[in-house]
C-alpha cells in the first residue's frame, strides 16, 4: 500500500489554485482527507513542501492598494449591494489562503490539534465564499467583478516569521473585527427587505466567533511557552506586526465569547 500523500503538499496545491470555484474545492478537500486520516502530517518535516509567498487568485481579479480603492456608493443602490457583497466575498477568499497558510507554515511547530483547528476554519471560509458568491450571482455580477484590495495578505507577509504575531494579527485584529462591524451590516441588509443576505451574515457572524476563539486559544498557547502574559504579548505583537489602528466601536459581548476580553485591545483602542 503507497504511502498516503503529505499534508503539506495538498495546502501547497490549494494555495496556489487561483480559480476561485476550484480553490474552494481544493481546500474543503484538503480539510475533509485531513479529517478522514487521508493525509500524513509531514509539517516540518525536510521533505515537506514549502508555502509559497503568495497565493495563486483569479486572473481577472483587480488588486489595488486600499487607498486606491473606489468608493462603494450608497448601499441602497443596486451598485452599492454589489460592491458591499464583493468585497465580503473578497475578505472571505483571502480568508480562505490566511487559514491554509497558517497550517502550512506554522503547523509544525504548532502540533496536530492546530492543523486540524485551522483546516476546518479554511473549509468554513470556503462555504461563506460561496455563499456570498451565489449572493452576487443574484444580484447579476461576480467575484472579479470590481477591483479589490490586497491589504489582508499583506499582514501575512508581514507575520510570516512568527506563529505568535500571525495569530496576534489574522484572527485576535482583523476577523475580530468582522465581529464588531457585521451585525449592523447584518441589520442594515435586513431593514432593506434581504432576509436571505441577513442569514448569510449570521452565519459568517456564528462561524467567526469560533474562528476568533481559536486563534485565541492557540496564542495562548504561545504565549505560555515564551513565559509571557497573554494580553502583554498581544499588545507588543500588534504594536510591531500591524500597521493599522485598534478602533471602537467594539462588540464586546463577541469578543469576549471568542476569549478576546478588554484587557487584550483596551489599551490600543484609539
Amino acid at each position: 500500500m503507497s504511502e498516503r500523500p503529505g499534508l503539506s503538499h495538498a495546502i501547497r496545491a490549494a494555495l496556489l489554485t487561483g480559480e476561485a470555484s476550484a480553490k474552494v474545492f481544493a481546500a474543503r478537500q484538503v480539510a475533509r482527507d485531513w479529517r478522514l486520516g487521508r493525509l500524513r502530517f509531514d509539517l516540518g518535516d525536510d521533505d515537506a513542501a514549502p508555502m509559497p509567498d503568495r497565493p495563486a487568485w483569479p486572473d481577472d481579479l483587480d488588486l489595488l492598494p486600499p487607498s486606491q480603492m473606489p468608493k462603494r456608493g450608497k448601499g441602497g443602490s443596486e451598485r452599492g449591494r454589489i460592491a458591499l457583497w464583493h468585497a465580503l466575498a473578497h475578505i472571505e477568499f483571502v480568508a480562505i489562503d490566511l487559514a491554509l497558510d497558517i497550517v502550512g507554515r506554522f503547523g509544525g511547530q504548532m502540533g496536530e490539534a492546530f492543523a486540524s483547528d485551522f483546516l476546518g476554519v479554511a473549509a468554513d471560509e470556503a462555504m461563506h465564499f460561496a455563499l456570498l458568491d451565489r449572493k452576487l450571482a443574484s444580484l447579476g455580477s461576480h467575484y472579479g467583478a470590481l477591483p479589490a484590495h490586497d491589504g489582508l495578505w499583506q499582514a501575512a507577509r508581514d507575520t510570516a516569521g512568527d506563529v505568535g504575531a500571525r495569530l496576534a494579527v489574522v484572527p485576535m485584529v482583523l476577523e475580530a473585527r468582522g465581529l464588531d462591524v457585521t451585525p449592523a451590516t447584518r441589520d442594515r441588509v435586513a431593514s432593506s427587505g434581504d432576509s436571505r443576505g441577513a442569514a448569510i451574515l449570521q452565519r459568517i457572524l456564528d462561524d467567526e466567533i469560533r474562528h476568533v476563539s481559536l486563534g485565541t486559544k492557540h496564542f495562548s498557547r504561545v504565549a505560555a511557552a515564551r513565559g509571557e502574559n497573554p494580553p502583554e504579548l498581544w499588545r507588543k505583537l500588534v504594536e510591531s506586526h500591524f500597521a493599522g489602528v485598534i478602533k471602537p466601536p467594539f462588540n464586546d459581548s463577541a469578543r469576549r465569547s471568542a476569549g478576546l476580553s478588554l484587557e487584550f485591545y483596551g489599551a490600543l483602542a484609539s
